[in-house]
């Protein structure tokens, strides 16, 4: 038994035919019923509401129930319908058939034989309508699988461009990019906090226009940055809560989201689409995820530049004490030839004979000199060398 109120176009001539089909089968079940007398009629109705399932009689006045058939197919009606025919007119129900009719009825017959045919037309009906149904579900799910997978895609690329990219302007147009495909935005722009100002400065922006990206390398006020700058916690607004900001005059949908180092905010990551859409939480978890690949690039930039700091202070380090330990080797070097020459000059006995004694002391403080100048030579050199000095 009906008990959604299909819509039932009833197209008959005869009153006693009709009487029998809508007020005495169908109207007691629930169906809505309208009744017409002739094909055009039934096209004019049929075009400003189309019903759930036509009876046409094969017999109408004018236009035929095949002419009618004809008509609503070309009109791109897809009603359908089942033809009333009398008994022997089995040869034109089956050209009704390859018309596209679903079903047909041999005049006289029962309300019975009636409601049995229309419930399997709606059977019909319903069957492929839930298919259709069930396509549309499926396609709504596979763009959506899609549109996930693609978002995946950039989400992964980023994770690989934080470790392989080490020029920041480079990395941070790519994060832009990914922020503008994740949230299906128009404009993005990303600014970092300057450590002696704590002013947020646009740093990089795809597709702002001109009068907004001169302010490259500047503060840049757009009357909501501030407010997640603050609170550490990112903000979604479209349509008339966002025409009170500055920012409005861009677009009709903004998200801006915190780049933060801990709970430290360091950066703004800001999107705009010009439609009046609003960013969807998904879109929002999407554009935080980007946030925290933006916070991991900018920490491994701070330590590439702590560590090239370190390498330039060790390498200036190690040449100080290489030029130290040369001008000590210089100093002893001097030292011992200070003392070597009156001692040499003194074993001439030019300015005096020795005795053996004297001779033997000289001669000994002689070799002291020498194996001193060279174990100060090896221990200098090897200090030099390895950063620390070694004993002899």
């Amino acid at each position: 038994m009906a008990t959604t109120g299909e819509r039932i176009l009833v197209v008959e001539h005869d009153p006693d035919i009709s009487d029998l089909i809508a007020r005495q089968a169908l109207r007691p079940l629930g169906y809505q019923v309208t009744v017409v007398v002739d094909a055009p009629a039934a096209i004019k109705f049929a075009l400003q509401t189309p019903p759930d399932l036509i009876l046409a009689n094969m017999n109408l006045p004018g236009l035929s129930g095949k002419d009618m058939l004809v008509a609503l197919n070309s009109q791109g009606i897809r009603s359908p319908l089942i033809v009333i025919a009398e008994k022997g007119q089995e040869a034109d129900a089956i050209q009704a058939f390859r018309l596209g009719a679903a079903d047909a009825l041999f005049w006289p017959a029962r309300d019975a034989e009636v409601v049995a045919a229309v419930e399997r037309a709606l059977r019909q009906t319903q069957e492929s309508r839930a298919r259709q149904k069930l396509d549309q579900q499926l396609k709504l799910a596979s763009e959506e699988l899609q549109r996930k997978l693609r978002d995946l895609t950039s989400i992964l690329a980023i994770g690989k461009a934080v470790v392989s990219i080490t020029n920041q302007r480079q990395l941070l147009d790519r994060i832009l990019e990914s922020a503008l495909q994740v949230a299906e935005a128009d404009i993005s722009w990303l600014t970092l906090r300057e450590e002696r100002s704590n002013a947020f400065l646009l740093r990089a922006h795809r597709h702002l226009p001109e009068g907004w990206a001169k302010k490259m390398n500047q503060p840049l006020d757009d009357g909501i940055s501030s407010l997640v700058a603050l609170s550490g916690e990112s903000l979604v607004m479209h349509g008339a809560p966002l025409e009170k900001f500055k920012i409005a005059s861009l677009g009709k949908s903004a998200g801006v989201i915190p780049i933060k180092i801990q709970n430290e905010v360091i950066g703004l990551l800001i999107v705009i689409r010009k439609a009046d859409r609003d960013i969807s939480q998904h879109a929002q978890t999407l554009l935080e995820a980007v946030a925290d690949y933006a916070s991991i690039s900018l920490v491994n930039a701070r330590l590439f530049r702590a560590i090239e700091h370190t390498t330039e202070s060790a390498r200036s380090g190690e040449e100080t004490l290489h030029a130290e330990w040369g001008a000590i080797r210089n100093s002893i070097r001097e030292a011992v030839q200070a003392a070597t020459y009156p001692l040499n000059l003194v074993l001439t006995e030019n300015p005096g004979a020795l005795n053996d004694e004297q001779r033997k002391a000289l001669t000994s403080v002689q070799t002291a000199l020498q194996h001193l100048a060279r174990i100060s030579e090896k221990t200098i050199s090897r200090a030099a060398s390895d950063g620390k000095p070694k004993e002899a």
